[in-house]
């Protein structure tokens, strides 16, 4: 992968990072409003939508862009007030730009993934970690033919502010937010699966949690979980902080698909480092069917050295 890209993925995620602090120091309480599917939507990730879109139309104006927000949440007079905030924002990293425009940059995300080379973001992966100023990653990634190549998560809110990035046969890095040194990461050398940690949500509406209950005891864990939301996780994952990460299906939603835009870059930092990634059945992730993972049941993200042991053990409690 080329040097300039690479450095324009951790820059535009760093710049990012820095609009979600602004947002959260400056906004005691960040407008949310309610999207279709009933999950919350804020300043935060409309702006980081936006600002990032730009970036990415004036870098490489052939790339689409998969997204995971839209305008549609500007109908109406609260909708205009929000689009009002979101413009305020991004104004402090483009000051040319207006409602109109910000309006547009958004809309752009709106792209199904046809293409054999596009990019994948979600401005805010944790919503509502985001809201309670506790953990959330602004992640982006680039397909290419429908693989994911490269991967960025900013962790504003991690270790005192962390950049995780990966480029395909690279290998992977942490970055802190306000510095410069890529310190390479890899997977913990766990290799026995009661030893593992699991990596487990504060929000417990996207998974199985009594099903993870059961997988805990059948890998006989002791070890205390780690709770963490949004794909910091795989970053943690990625350097050695835990060895299991598991996304079951939720029985409120059993026909729930995983989204791309929340395992595109995480996919690619962990793989770097050494981890492994797949469905609950053992499957590649297979991103070639546009913006879900709709071939795909679920996700179980390890280590990679006790993969196998957590696939029997998902199996054996059939989840």
């Amino acid at each position: 992968m080329e040097n300039n890209m690479k450095q324009f993925v951790i820059d535009v995620v760093k710049e990012a990072s820095e609009l979600a602090l602004a947002v959260q120091k400056e906004m005691v309480t960040p407008t949310t409003v309610e999207k279709a599917d009933k999950s919350p939507v804020t300043v935060c990730d409309l702006a980081i939508q936006a600002l990032i879109s730009r970036r990415l139309a004036e870098q490489f104006p052939n790339d689409a862009l998969v997204g995971e927000e839209s305008n549609d949440v500007f109908a109406g007079e609260d909708g205009q007030k929000l689009l009002g905030q979101v413009t305020g924002f991004v104004q402090r990293f483009e000051p040319s730009e207006t409602p109109s425009s910000v309006a547009s940059w958004i809309e752009r995300g709106r792209d199904e993934g046809d293409e054999n080379r596009y990019w994948v973001l979600d401005p805010v992966d944790g919503t509502k970690g985001f809201l309670r100023r506790n953990q959330y990653a602004i992640a982006l990634g680039l397909t290419i033919d429908k693989q994911p190549v490269l991967g960025a998560l900013g962790c504003p809110c991690w270790q005192e502010g962390t950049v995780y990035f990966a480029s395909q046969g690279e290998g992977a890095y942490s970055i802190p937010l306000h510095g410069t040194d890529l310190t390479p990461i890899h997977v913990s050398d766990v290799s026995d699966a009661s030893l593992a940690r699991v990596l487990r949500s504060v929000e417990k509406g996207h998974t199985n949690v009594g099903q993870i209950d059961y997988i805990v005891e059948k890998l006989n864990i002791k070890t205390d979980p780690v709770s963490i939301d949004s794909q910091v996780k795989y970053g943690v994952l990625a350097s050695g902080g835990a060895e299991i990460l598991l996304r079951l299906i939720s029985p409120k939603m059993p026909n729930y698909k995983e989204k791309i835009w929340d395992q595109c870059a995480g996919v690619v930092v962990l793989q770097e480092a050494g981890g492994r990634v797949t469905d609950l059945d053992g499957k590649p992730l297979d991103f070639t069917h546009g913006r879900t993972l709709a071939e795909n049941r679920g996700v179980c993200a390890t280590n990679g050295k006790i993969h196998s042991a957590v696939l029997d053990a998902i199996a054996a409690v059939g989840a």
